[in-house]
């Protein structure tokens, strides 16, 4: 019987491991490509929600009410780039401070903690209850799978054009890109916007799959970021060597991550501890390559015959 919970919750698991890939690649543009730790994250998770929830209940098309989540979360990025580029502020700072503000405005945004919606009077594009509809166009894995793919080719192509490539340069290495003639200040403010909108996308799909938005639904979201993109890049990084093969792997990464986190619950773990098992993880797959550089690297010959 325990079995067959297990395999019964995995379609379940899938489905939010989907939903958040889209919210670990955010998390993969500012941590890998810009090299910004960006903690706005935590506040953009439920921003996204909050503003697809509250636009439905007040008779919004899903498809709008998603295009405003997104923008909402890029509006964020955007406070956060110029708390770090105009107003000189270290980035981790800049997306504390507006993780912060956010707490507030989310608040404002749905009028109390928390708004609910009905998936039998709102025609909600994904929903735990259609997590194992047999038709295509409502089933839910279906759905944001396809989502995963869209976003993935879209950024492909967006990273190959000469702005992608600048934005690329500014995290890679700021000031040679700054004696080319790149704006790193403006890479960094778009790059944080492209980040915290893919975060309100994630959002406010997870919002609608739930049935509801929460004022801490997006608490400890950076950690379940940084989670399924070093655990995608420890699994498939030898192996997926491709732009777009990496953020797959960051949204294979995140499925895992659920994967393993249903397991956990199956076994009886306190799922008070989850959050502190999952920050464990992540310390122990950042610390690893650093162990392995230092105890167990051979070290180089010197000299020669």
């Amino acid at each position: 019987m325990q079995i067959i919970t297990l395999i019964t919750a995995l379609p379940g698991a899938v489905a939010q491991g989907l939903i958040w890939g889209i919210m670990a690649i955010g998390v993969y543009i500012t941590f890998r490509i810009l090299d910004i730790a960006d903690l706005t994250v935590d506040g953009t998770m439920c921003t996204g929600g909050a503003v697809c929830i509250m636009m439905m209940l007040s008779g919004h098309n899903v498809w709008i009410s998603m295009l405003a989540a997104t923008l909402a979360g890029m509006l964020a990025g955007l406070v956060t780039g110029i708390f770090h580029t105009f107003m000189g502020i270290p980035a981790i700072l800049a997306g504390i401070l507006t993780q912060l503000s956010l707490y507030s405005v989310n608040l404002k945004i749905m009028g109390k903690a928390n708004q609910a919606i009905n998936v039998d009077k709102y025609n909600l594009l994904v929903s735990l209850r259609h997590i194992k509809n047999a038709s295509l166009s409502k089933n839910t894995i279906f759905i944001v799978a396809v989502m995963c793919i869209l976003l993935i080719a879209i950024l492909y192509w967006f990273f190959g054009t000469e702005l992608g490539c600048s934005l690329r340069a500014t995290g890679c290495n700021p000031n040679m890109s700054r004696a080319q003639g790149i704006n790193t200040n403006m890479n960094k403010v778009l790059g944080l916007m492209i980040s915290n909108g893919l975060v309100g996308l994630s959002s406010a799909l997870l919002a609608q799959y739930q049935g509801f938005a929460d004022v801490n639904m997006g608490r400890g979201s950076i950690v379940i970021g940084l989670a399924a993109v070093i655990i995608g890049e420890a699994i498939f990084g030898r192996i997926f060597r491709n732009f777009a093969l990496r953020l797959l792997a960051v949204i294979f990464g995140s499925i895992l991550y659920y994967l393993v986190l249903q397991i956990v619950i199956w076994m009886g773990i306190d799922t008070d501890l989850l959050k502190m098992l999952s920050a464990i993880v992540v310390a122990l797959f950042l610390a690893f390559p650093y162990w392995k550089g230092k105890y167990f690297n051979k070290p180089a010959k010197r000299g020669g015959k």
